[in-house]
């Protein structure tokens, strides 16, 4: 009697189904492994690492194991894809780690200071020469989740402004919102 592991169903059905999903997995862990080198978070990345490698060996094998097999390559193929996709959505969502959102007006600004101050966001401004004459830079680092607040502040009260925003690797001292330092400052430096 053929066992469940040598059937059609498992080798054309569930065993490519289990590659792409561990493939989502494990590419999912390299999109955050990186951005997690990219924030200087080491030790958090050696772990994350660490699980990524064993569930691609594991993968990895299956898939020479099932050389004849086409839909283990195409699910292996898809999975990484898939893993790629799914990384950077994980990573919006849990939003580890700072952004510098840099605020370029030709009006003074203050309007805009006032609202983010308000809303507990540090701000520094300062003066500047822009191409097409004075204009005032607004500066402030946010936690990655809450950039989608501060960009819709920034949009409703000047909404022809120019920004930009930035990774920040460290962040020492500032005025952050009570929840925001706490969310910016963890996950193992």
């Amino acid at each position: 009697m053929q066992s469940f592991f040598e059937s059609s169903l498992y080798l054309w059905g569930v065993l490519p189904l289990v590659i792409f999903l561990a493939r989502i997995c494990d590419m999912s862990l390299d999109t955050m492994r990186i951005i997690m080198i990219g924030q200087g978070r080491r030790l958090f990345a050696a772990v994350i690492g660490f699980f990524e490698v064993v569930i691609w060996l594991a993968v990895a094998r299956q898939v020479i194991v099932n050389l004849p097999n086409p839909l283990c390559f195409v699910a292996y193929a898809a999975g990484f894809a898939c893993g790629n996709y799914a990384g950077v959505w994980i990573e919006e969502r849990v939003g580890i780690g700072a952004l510098m959102i840099r605020i370029i007006t030709p009006l003074d600004g203050s309007d805009l200071m006032k609202v983010l101050k308000d809303k507990g966001y540090g701000v520094t401004a300062h003066p500047a020469q822009g191409a097409k004459g004075p204009v005032n830079i607004l500066y402030t680092v946010v936690a990655r989740s809450n950039v989608r607040d501060v960009v819709r502040l920034v949009e409703e009260v000047s909404p022809r402004v120019f920004y930009t925003i930035e990774n920040v690797r460290h962040v020492n001292e500032g005025v952050f919102p009570s929840t925001q330092g706490k969310q910016m400052f963890s996950l193992w430096r």
